[in-house]
């Protein structure tokens, strides 16, 4: 018999829509059916509209968010919990009909809302599971309830952030989501080519997650004056896409993309990927074997997750300024000109597991029915060559 499941992301970013991705991916494999719903726009075209606005005035004050996340999602204040109850009551009414609709055996949230919604619905279907899958590594207030039938983590410090608000949560660590097509990137070369990348060039990718923080046009124009290969991703910032394609009419080193689904080759391509420390970006750099260069500019949980990135290894921060990207970029292109760093670099590189095997296991732990194919095969990684310098997964210059 034929499962289904719904999916709960959040129109914020593109980090959450890219995970229920890789999961519904999974699901799809093991024969359920899927479906994604935006958790904002289930509060209703008001509210959703009102919550959306409201949080992007919030990280776009300078402090002002940092303020909100440290001060009272994390440690669970009078604030947070009135703010919890607020949003997810809207939602809970239109997620109640959505399943009245369309029953489901498995309600999985990627967005805090929708984690609170689902818990608070679980008394009404004791037999949907619930489970939530957050990439931080310090999950809120807001994500952790009672009738979560099990929190999906990234690392042992998220473990332990969600047994502080809950001591007996059923939690399992697995690796950060990756979409399949970042395990089957091209080799540096092919990608080159594809692209129009000269083969002996230093490349930088800079992409925009979804936020709108990075100076984006800014640094793409000051890294090509200094001879740099530009690959420039500006997402769904249409203005950025339409100033960046400006930019490369007259700046031929840059090379605009808008919203797209070839970040799989341009990151194959590039020798350094200049992003945010969202989880999902830095998860997909890691598994095509590049090398991070990160703006310490998302706050909130961006600041707790920049900290875990930098700890991971093969990453960097810079001064979120065209001039803090471009003198950054440069002396990781110097270093990456000694042979002996390049070897250092490459060392310190971990092999990165898939991680639909440890997301099968744990849905299956909570009585879910998932084929263990569904776990898919892990390739071999994608050998590259460059300036007569062969290695497997890392891209040397």
């Amino acid at each position: 018999m034929t499962q289904d499941a719904v999916l709960l992301a959040g129109s914020i970013g593109l980090g959450h829509e890219m995970m229920a991705q890789s999961c519904a991916d999974v699901l799809d494999r093991s024969g359920w059916r899927t479906r994604s719903l935006d958790s904002l726009a289930l509060m209703g075209r008001r509210s959703g509209t009102i919550g959306r606005r409201t949080f992007d005035r919030l990280v776009h004050v300078p402090g002002l968010y940092d303020g909100l996340h440290f001060a009272h999602l994390r440690t669970g204040s009078r604030l947070a919990s009135l703010m919890d109850r607020a949003a997810s009551a809207r939602l809970v009414s239109g997620l109640r009909a959505e399943l009245e609709r369309h029953p489901a055996d498995l309600v999985l949230s990627v967005f805090a809302t929708g984690a609170a919604a689902a818990a608070r619905l679980k008394t009404e279907a004791p037999a949907r599971r619930t489970v939530v899958l957050c990439p931080d590594v310090s999950v809120h207030q807001l994500w952790v309830h009672e009738g979560t039938d099990l929190f999906l983590v990234t690392s042992a410090a998220a473990e332990a952030s969600v047994r502080r608000y809950l001591p007996w949560a059923n939690v399992s660590v697995v690796p950060s989501p990756v979409r399949p097509a970042f395990y089957t990137a091209p080799s540096q070369q092919q990608a080159r080519v594809a692209l129009g990348v000269p083969e002996q060039d230093y490349c930088v990718l800079l992409i925009d997650s979804g936020w709108g923080f990075g100076p984006l046009v800014e640094s793409a124009s000051r890294l090509a004056r200094a001879h740099v290969q530009v690959l420039a991703v500006a997402g769904r910032q249409q203005a950025v896409e339409r100033e960046l394609r400006r930019l490369a009419r007259i700046t031929p080193r840059v090379k605009p993309f808008g919203f797209t689904s070839r970040v799989p080759e341009l990151m194959a391509a590039a020798d350094l990927v200049v992003a945010l420390p969202g989880a999902v970006t830095c998860g997909e750099a890691r598994v095509v074997g590049r090398q991070l260069l990160l703006l310490d500019v998302m706050p909130g949980h961006g600041r707790d997750n920049l900290q875990h990135e930098l700890e991971l290894g093969a990453a960097q921060v810079c001064m979120p300024t065209p001039r803090g990207v471009t003198a950054s970029t440069l002396a990781l292109r110097e270093q990456a000109r000694s042979l002996a760093l390049q070897a250092g670099v490459a060392a310190q590189w971990p092999r990165w597991k898939r991680w639909e095997p440890a997301f099968v296991a744990a849905l299956q732990r909570v009585g879910l029915d998932l084929h263990p194919s569904a776990a898919g095969r892990v390739p071999a990684p994608a050998s590259s060559t460059h300036d007569g310098q062969v290695t497997r997964g890392v891209a040397v210059t």
